[in-house]
């Protein structure tokens, strides 16, 4: 029987350093289209070594048919939508690339999104292109120098942002954060809880990863505190916010604007942020750079690769 391992679509354009790396181990390298069919997917999986994962959630069903797998390597850092005690029941790895540099293009993504909020880039081309000028005056535009960001969720990205942000002259950090202590932060740094930092910030930036415990951290309750004219920004991960709540803030001016980077459910051709004012959205792309995704693959392979030669990988997670 043919050794393979299986990158299950969507992947990424080219998969030549995955192909390239397995070669040696005898594994060749198959792009599976599932086209929507689970059914297709748990067969296309069925005789697979290694099964490569992007943001496709494997369940138990699927996990159940990987009568060879040895490893399920995630394509980035969350394992939030991979069944991880099916996989553990079956003796198969899962592991995951943490490190692969995206802290510098989800930094960058975060602060144009929030950037064209707060300077109304979006809807200032959309005027100009109507034939209006000098509107300014007409939508007022705070100075961000001297502003205070609330921001939930700090380790490398939460950092990079805020690195990036004090160049524009933001003064303080207000941090929500379970897992540091005050003596980790920076000097312009305070640990706070969830209604200060709502009441506080000119803006809030979401790094934080999904759990069962921060689902819809951002709600009516969060919202009704926010303070007046804030902006929110959100490149970390959807289920962080309740949208209905969040377009409720926003269609009735509680929000200034808001930046969103990552939804519920991905495509969001339902979601009410859609029709919200004042909303700049982007296609979960916060992370993407060629340089990213090269490195991503890399970490990829070389994590196939220990378990190859070893059965675990150092990014293990179950």
């Amino acid at each position: 029987m043919r050794r393979k391992a299986v990158v299950i679509l969507p992947g990424y354009a080219d998969h030549s350093i995955e192909r390239a790396g397995l070669a040696p181990f005898g594994l060749s390298v198959d792009e599976l289209d599932w086209n929507g069919d689970r059914a297709a997917m748990a067969d296309g999986v069925r005789d697979a070594e290694i099964v490569f994962v992007r943001d496709v959630p494997l369940d138990a069903s699927v996990i159940a048919a990987m009568e060879r797998c040895r490893g399920i390597v995630r394509y980035g850092v969350g394992v939030d939508t991979i069944d991880l005690v099916a996989a553990r029941s079956r003796g198969i790895v899962v592991t995951r690339v943490p490190n692969y540099g995206a802290e510098v293009e989800v930094a960058d993504h975060t602060l144009a999104l929030f950037l064209a909020v707060r300077r109304r880039i979006v809807s200032r081309d959309r005027d100009v292109r109507k034939g209006a000028w000098l509107v300014g005056q007409a939508e007022p535009i705070a100075r961000i120098a001297g502003s205070t960001a609330g921001m939930i969720g700090f380790g490398r990205i939460g950092q990079a942002v805020a690195h990036r942000l004090r160049s524009f002259g933001v003064r303080r950090f207000l941090v929500h954060d379970p897992y540091l202590k005050p003596e980790g932060l920076p000097a312009d740094a305070t640990l706070v809880d969830l209604a200060r930092l709502a009441q506080e910030s000119d803006l809030v930036t979401l790094h934080a990863p999904a759990t069962a415990e921060n689902r819809h951290i951002i709600d009516a309750a969060f919202l009704a505190r926010v303070k007046p004219g804030a902006i929110l920004v959100n490149t970390g991960r959807g289920p962080l916010i309740n949208e209905q709540d969040l377009a409720a803030a926003l269609k009735d001016g509680r929000l200034l604007g808001a930046g969103i980077d990552v939804f519920e459910t991905e495509p969001p051709l339902r979601s009410p942020l859609l029709a919200a004012p004042n909303v700049v959205l982007s296609d979960h792309a916060a992370w993407y750079s060629e340089a990213t995704v090269e490195n991503l693959q890399r970490g990829a392979l070389e994590q196939a690769v220990q378990i190859l030669e070893t059965g675990t990988a150092s990014e293990r997670v179950n």
